[in-house]
């Protein structure tokens, strides 16, 4: 089965609210399914201890009191009961269907890590996993939003023991940059790199940045994340899911044949050309989201994976 491990921040208001609903979902997976907490943040204990969690409450941190992502991948991999893990954001919903795109990556590919796109949701209530239909019901949600970000935006990881194990520098979490290396150093390693977007819905819940003092901006672009892009070694090791090597469809893992140059376009923009890259990113972008509802009536859609109930075993 699979190792689920995660970090959030203190379990009040609106956060606490999301990151149960994650949480909780998880743990509505399957039995076998473990999930590791790190951090001693406000309710972590608690909610580790109600949900029957590993808790691990010692991480280090920067000076700034975020947290340093290596550590809990290393530590992850000293002490999952599995083979293969996921780390996933705290906000990010997953239904069964990632439990069924690993055991068919696994089946043919022992050294690998699996991505996803991931759909945005408003949610301002507890979700009820008491209901048996919980997961169809959250993704026919985030189907009818219809807000599935780019191939930038990558909130879970599924990876094979040992990929990561001392490898990752010391990025911290909650800024940019050291997801975008994960799917780097994975192609950069040998590994299977598999987008399995079509496949698995995984749901992100919304938030806003007012943990940092000056927003979204901020998270992207202080100081923080500046050291987070000169880390990970900049432009140069940024990869998307464009440049996973496999796509997981419904019928089968494919091979992306153009994995290779996918990222290189946006590369030499940026070296070139930064204004015209920081308006397609800041601009463009964004634009494309909020047209997406006008551009899907007038049937320009997405192919979107079938509910959990109507897709045939594979």
């Amino acid at each position: 089965m699979i190792t689920i491990f995660t970090t959030a921040k203190p379990f009040l208001g609106h956060a606490g609210i999301t990151q149960r609903n994650a949480l909780q979902s998880w743990r509505h997976l399957h039995s076998d399914v473990e999930v590791i907490l790190f951090g001693d943040d406000d309710g972590a204990a608690d909610v580790a201890h109600e949900l029957d969690f590993h808790h691990e409450p010692k991480v280090e941190r920067h000076p700034s009191g975020l947290k340093f992502i290596n550590t809990m991948f290393d530590r992850a991999i000293e002490i999952a009961r599995h083979d293969v893990l996921c780390y996933a954001n705290c906000d990010i919903i997953l239904t069964p269907d990632i439990l069924d795109a690993v055991r068919r990556v696994r089946a043919q590919k022992q050294n690998f890590l699996m991505v996803g796109r991931r759909w945005d949701i408003e949610v301002r209530e507890p979700l009820e996993f008491s209901n048996i239909r919980w997961a169809e019901q959250i993704q026919a949600r985030a189907l009818a939003a219809n807000k599935q970000r780019d191939e930038w935006w990558t909130d879970y990881f599924v990876f094979s023991r040992n990929l990561y194990y001392k490898k990752i520098p010391p990025f911290v979490i909650g800024r940019i940059g050291w997801d975008n290396w994960l799917t780097w150093w994975a192609k950069h390693s040998g590994a299977a790199v598999v987008d399995a977007s079509e496949v698995v819905i995984a749901i992100h819940q919304n938030h806003d940045y007012a943990y940092h003092a000056q927003g979204k901006q901020g998270v992207w672009n202080d100081e923080l994340s500046r050291q987070n892009f000169k880390l990970a070694g900049g432009y140069a090791h940024m990869r998307s899911m464009k440049s996973a090597s496999y796509r997981l469809t419904r019928d089968k893992l494919s091979h992306n044949l153009f994995h290779y140059f996918n990222h290189l376009p946006l590369l030499w923009e940026r070296r070139t050309d930064p204004f015209r890259a920081f308006v397609r990113i800041n601009a463009w972008h964004p634009f494309l989201e909020f047209t997406r509802p006008v551009r899907h009536a007038l049937g320009i859609k997405q192919k979107y994976p079938p509910p959990i109930d109507q897709r045939r075993d594979n």
